[in-house]
């Protein structure tokens, strides 16, 4: 591991948070793949920040997520909870024991045709049951897919996604899933549904134990680990789950930073009463919770509203998405996630997630909105001004935190980051003589017109912003979303329709917004018009009535950080 790397260990905990960190993990492998690329700048990301250096049995360097993730029973479809990349638990039997072997095997998930390519394209089970690797090229990233005899990778269809691990591209280390096996994913019954089971779970000997050591085991290893980020499901019982695992990571590991990323899927199901309200009181209890706990908390969803109402899903101008597919709804939320992060993983003058988190929470302000436009809309032949200008003042990102519309609203402190603009589009090119037709236009570095831009849009709020050439990567099996777009990303006149994109630039901040004062009180607003007797279930697996009562009065305390003026 580079000897400068400030490690971040990720915790993933949830079905949905599985989906979004697949499309995550899926970029950083091929941004490692396009860091060997001599057309793409030089390296402004520091890969060591996410992975670690390992080795197999057979002395083959791997390098693997620094992860740990926690799904439940039957959600892995084919993919084996050890991993392949170091043992196979059968042939360790086998040496263990000299006796007579008798084997049970269970039924297999079929294998979905994709990852089948990914297995074949990246080396063979043996004989002897370990997997072999082909080597990794710069002992980062994995080889590349196509060959002569393969112009296309396979690409998954919606239809052929079922669970996260059906499009995973990653290998993933031994010590990296962890299953809770008394709940099920699929089926009705054995359900993870409220927040006091997902609690429970982490308060059983078991599993605290599991993730305990885990946890030792990643943070042993590392050098200086400035923090954990945790992708963490709002909406059913792992928001209990969240709550509790950054409560003990707050005990054991003080001083580092932990950022929270609270996830919701799809849109609220319509005649399904009872699922939109444990929807409420979790994603309620998780954000109260996992604020207390967190150094910084952002709610990341493509719905338009945290409440019961609906809303409408927010819209993209250059993205056609089906908001209610989670293979759509995570590549986006994904997207966003590698922007808004990369602050703390930066090679050279990083930003820590401590310093991070401070400079966004001064005066208990601990939760934060993420926007992005997604791509950037750079035409052919503009410049950076250009397109700023074009956006006439105009809100520039599509809000990500289901807290409606910021028009109008005062961010107090943001941090922004523009990624995936060629340094040769960063400052007007005009005619010598040419009078600018903003002040934009006379700015002579990329980064002093984006601090130019950010002061116009929100003279009061204290700004922090980068501007990196790396794009942001989307090719296969991120999903075919983009309409009008070259394969840099760039905007075109709609005459290439449907062209693969290979990246794009993207614009992405987090903001402390007065926003979110309007949204914590019609949070706590649905949840006064509750009447907590008819959900007797959700009750019943460990919250009381006090505890509603108490979440009701922190709520709106922590909606009065956000009172414009105050």
């Amino acid at each position: 591991m580079a000897g400068g790397a400030r490690e971040v260990l990720t915790l993933q905990l949830g079905h949905f948070a599985g989906f979004v960190g697949a499309h995550w993990w899926n970029q950083q492998d091929a941004a490692l793949g396009g860091a060997t690329d001599a057309k793409q700048p030089p390296g402004e990301l520091c890969p060591d920040v996410l992975y670690r250096t390992g080795r197999t049995l057979h002395g083959q360097e791997t390098y693997t997520p620094r992860l740990i993730l926690m799904d439940l029973k039957g959600s892995l479809s084919s993919l084996k909870e050890e991993g392949g990349l170091y043992k196979d638990k059968q042939l360790d039997a086998a040496i263990a024991w000299q006796g007579k072997l008798t084997t049970h095997k269970e039924e297999l998930y079929p294998k979905n045709p994709y990852l089948q390519d990914f297995l074949s394209a990246e080396g063979v089970l043996s004989s002897d049951g370990v997997w072999r690797v082909k080597s990794i090229p710069n002992d980062k990233g994995p080889p590349q897919l196509t060959t002569s005899t393969t112009p296309k990778p396979l690409i998954p269809t919606e239809g052929s996604i079922r669970v996260w691990s059906d499009f995973l591209r990653v290998h993933l280390h031994p010590r990296s899933i962890c299953m809770i096996q008394k709940y099920n994913h699929d089926g009705e019954a054995g359900r993870l549904e409220a927040f006091g089971q997902g609690e429970s779970v982490l308060k059983e000997p078991k599993y605290q134990e599991e993730l305990e050591d885990r946890l030792h085991f990643y943070v042993e290893e590392c050098d200086y680990l400035q923090g954990f980020q945790i992708l963490c499901d709002l909406h059913d019982g792992f928001s209990g789950v969240g709550a509790k695992a950054a409560e003990m990571l707050q005990d054991e590991y003080s001083g580092r930073g932990i950022i929270t990323w609270g996830l919701l899927p799809g849109p609220c199901h319509r005649g399904e009463a009872q699922r939109n309200v444990y929807r409420l009181l979790n994603t309620a209890f998780g954000l109260v919770h996992l604020t207390a706990h967190s150094s910084l908390v952002c709610p990341l969803s493509l719905d338009g509203s945290l409440g019961l109402r609906p809303e409408p899903p927010v819209k993209f101008p250059y993205l056609h998405y089906d908001a209610t597919l989670p293979f759509h709804h995570s590549a986006i939320l994904a997207t966003a996630l590698d922007t808004l992060t990369a602050p703390y993983r930066l090679c050279a003058s990083p930003v820590s997630m401590v310093q991070l988190a401070d400079m966004l929470s001064f005066c208990g302000k601990k939760v934060v909105t993420a926007g992005a436009t997604i791509p950037f809309p750079l035409a052919p032949g503009q410049s950076l001004p250009d397109s700023l200008m074009q956006l006439r003042g105009a809100t520039p990102w599509t809000p990500l935190s289901a807290c409606g519309d910021p028009s109008g609203t005062r961010c107090f402190a943001q941090s922004v980051v523009l990624r995936g603009i060629g340094r040769a589009c960063h400052t007007s090119q005009l005619t010598p003589g040419t009078p600018p037709p903003s002040s934009l236009h006379a700015c002579t570095t990329g980064e002093e017109v984006l601090a130019q831009y950010l002061q116009q849009q929100q003279p009061r709020a204290m700004s922090s912003s980068h501007l990196l050439l790396t794009p942001c990567r989307v090719v296969p099996p991120y999903p075919h979303l983009f309409s009008s777009c070259s394969p840099q990303g760039l905007v075109l006149d709609g005459s290439l329709k449907g062209a693969a994109v290979e990246s794009i630039p993207v614009f992405g901040a987090l903001c402390s917004s007065s926003s979110l004062h309007r949204t914590l009180e019609a949070l706590a607003g649905d949840l006064t018009k509750l009447d907590v007797r008819r959900w007797a279930s959700f009750m019943d697996a460990g919250v009381e009535h006090d505890d509603v009562a108490e979440l009701l009065q922190e709520l709106r305390s922590l909606a009065q950080c956000y009172r414009d003026g105050d």
